[in-house]
This record gives structure tokens, C-alpha cells and sequence, in this order.
């Protein structure tokens, strides 16, 4: 039989910013081997490894996540073991926009200095009294 299915890392609520990547391992503390994983996302079947590697996440990764560690007893495997992990949250939040620069040519301008190209990357909001920029 297997027993005591946890995930790692604990703790049981995780809050990433949008782009992290996320891994979560199952493990359990009794099982007779083969033992097979399936891992839940808002109680719905999502991967079938011991280890779920969420790449590049963003607020849809959001929610419960839990690991089920089955076996089978006997030659014949009519005996199904099962244990399921307590629930992990997890919170995917936008994350903060991040700016860079870079000269360009000069300007065959006088007194104009140089051309900057700006890139901003992520969510902007003009509405944010602190994101005030003066050009």
C-alpha cells in the first residue's frame, strides 16, 4: 500500500509572479513499488509524473494542486492503494513591468544628445500615481 503523499516544496500556499517556473515533487513516506503519480489542478487530471515542472506561468496556473500516489497489491492487481496529498495553493500574480534601454545612433541634431530606444515589458497602468516617467 502507499501512505502519506506530500508535495515539496511545502508550504501548503505558494504565491510566483507571472513567467516563474514552478516544480512540485511528490513523494510518499510507505509504498510498494511500481507507484504511479497523477497530479490534480483544481481536481482535474493534469500530468502523470512524479515531478510537474509549470514553465513560463501565468494566472491560469493559478489554483489547488494536489498529487495522487497509487499501487497495485498482488499479482493480479485487483488491490488499489491510494493516498492524496493535502492541497498546495498556488497564486500567480502579474508581475512588475520591467523597462530597459538602449542608445542608438546619435542624432544628427545639435544639442539633442542621444536617440534612446525604450522597451517596456509586462502590464503597464498610467493610473499608479508612482509610475510617473518625465521624457
Amino acid at each position: 500500500p502507499v501512505a502519506n503523499a506530500t508535495i515539496t516544496p511545502g508550504p501548503l500556499s505558494h504565491q510566483v509572479h507571472t513567467g516563474d517556473n514552478v516544480t512540485l515533487r511528490c513523494s510518499v513516506q510507505v509504498g510498494s513499488a511500481p507507484v504511479n503519480f497523477t497530479w490534480l489542478h483544481n481536481n482535474r487530471e493534469v500530468s502523470w509524473d512524479r515531478v510537474l515542472e509549470l514553465r513560463d506561468v501565468d494566472v491560469g496556473h493559478s489554483g489547488t494542486y494536489q498529487c495522487m500516489a497509487t499501487n497495485q497489491l498482488g499479482q493480479d492487481g485487483h488491490r488499489v492503494f491510494q493516498a492524496l496529498s493535502p492541497e498546495l495553493a498556488l497564486e500567480v500574480t502579474p508581475g512588475s513591468p520591467w523597462v530597459t534601454a538602449a542608445p542608438q545612433r546619435p542624432l544628427p541634431l545639435r544639442g539633442l544628445g542621444e536617440l534612446w530606444a525604450i522597451t517596456v515589458v509586462g502590464d503597464v497602468s498610467t493610473s499608479d500615481s508612482d509610475s510617473d516617467s518625465t521624457w
